[in-house]
């Protein structure tokens, strides 16, 4: 593609807000999860709906089912965590369940699923997010067939698998196109100057294969037009050769802008009030994995956080579930955000957080009266936003 005909840096917020707008529009599903904003409004004005007050910890704010997947640490090692954590804040965990129900009720309606499907997976969730809450539990957790698949999948995965997937081949420079747009010279120039930092530096020779002391060079650099409600924020994908020429290693840096989170912080509890530092610190304690290589820091006078991209970085992909798929998936990925909750509790707070899910059920739901009810007024409220916004982009194609 011409890059003359890509969007350059006038016009990208422009461009950005119509294909965030499109992305929203191809399904229920996707409309969720770019909707951040308007859950918590919905939650703000539901203040007479009883939620329950869950301990002061560190939520993901923003908990939908394609926010959690295989994560590897420096060292390689590869678990299920939270992927995402733009929206992190000290807050009421029980926002998180409300998001993950969400998520997957309407990943269920989008696979046809009969209603009561919906009631079985907030079951389910319930009973994997209360065993999660103790790590016999976590290690105890049967993990669904879809989730295995991608975990095999992503410990398989090399630097090929992720250049292919990202840059379309091995080569160190990024194809400029509907994904990547180009830069101009002073956005380039600044990039360059960012990675000579050193503790940017020390960010890309975390790994346990490079050496500490390895130099870096930035070969390539693009705008990324990347996610959903983050879509126009500063982005940026940066391959980088770390090390000598004759062993040098390429690595690709996703450089993401971090904003005001819209999840909603418990008051008088301790958090970074920069937002940068605000994710990375949520990103220590909900996922260890990813926390550690991350790092806050400034470009363009805006909050930024770096980090990263490894091959085995994955997200689960939820499209067409069966009614057994859709509980056990509910089930697990509960019990992976309850430990990442957990992990931040010492044990009379565990108890006590217990103690809290087990009220309010009824004889015909084993789930908390509060989250099924919910869950149903948030279906049906975003059903019909989501229609509206369909509405307004029936000009436009998806």
């Amino acid at each position: 593609m011409n890059p003359s005909a890509l969007p350059c840096l006038p016009d990208r917020s422009t461009v950005l807000s119509v294909q965030r707008g499109q992305k929203m529009a191809r399904s229920a599903h996707a409309y969720v999860r770019g909707s951040t904003v308007k859950f918590y409004e919905w939650l703000e004005a539901q203040k007479r709906r009883s939620l329950p007050e869950g301990p002061p910890v560190w939520i993901c704010g923003d908990c939908h089912a394609g926010n959690l997947g295989p994560l590897a640490n420096a060292d390689g090692k590869v678990e299920i965590q939270i992927r995402d954590m733009d929206q992190a804040v000290i807050g009421n965990p029980a926002h998180d369940l409300i998001r993950l129900a969400l998520s997957l009720a309407t990943a269920a309606r989008g696979s046809d699923l009969p209603g009561i499907t919906t009631a079985k997976i907030l079951e389910q969730m319930i009973v994997g997010y209360e065993s999660g809450l103790s790590q016999r539990g976590i290690e105890n957790a049967k993990r669904p067939e879809t989730v295995g698949l991608t975990l095999r999948n992503a410990i398989r995965r090399t630097w090929k698998h992720l250049a292919e997937e990202r840059i379309r081949d091995c080569k160190p420079n990024i194809p400029l196109g509907n994904s990547f747009w180009p830069l101009e010279k002073t956005e380039r120039s600044t990039i360059r100057q960012l990675f000579m930092q050193e503790d940017v530096r020390k960010l890309a020779t975390m790994l346990r294969c490079r050496k500490d002391d390895a130099g870096v060079e930035v070969l390539d650099a693009a705008y990324w037009v990347k996610g959903c409600s983050s879509l126009g924020r500063l982005r940026f994908a940066i391959v980088l050769g770390v090390g000598k020429k004759s062993k040098r290693s390429l690595c690709l840096m996703d450089v993401k802008e971090a904003t005001d989170a819209a999840a909603p912080s418990y008051r008088h509890t301790s958090m970074p009030k920069c937002n940068a530092e605000r994710v990375v610190e949520g990103a220590r304690h909900l996922a260890p994995h990813l926390g550690e290589r991350m790092l806050a820091t400034r470009l363009f006078g805006r909050s930024v956080f770096l980090r990263e991209l490894l091959p085995r970085d994955l997200k689960l992909e939820i499209d067409r579930l069966t009614c057994d798929e859709a509980m056990e998936i509910g089930r697990y990925l509960a019990s992976i955000v309850a430990s990442a909750h957990g992990r931040q509790m010492d044990a009379t707070a565990r108890r006590a957080w217990r103690k809290e899910l087990q009220r309010n059920r009824s004889k015909s739901l084993d789930a908390p009266s509060w989250l099924w009810s919910s869950v149903v007024a948030l279906v049906a409220s975003h059903e019909a936003a989501y229609l509206e916004h369909c509405r307004r982009f029936s000009g436009a194609q998806i």
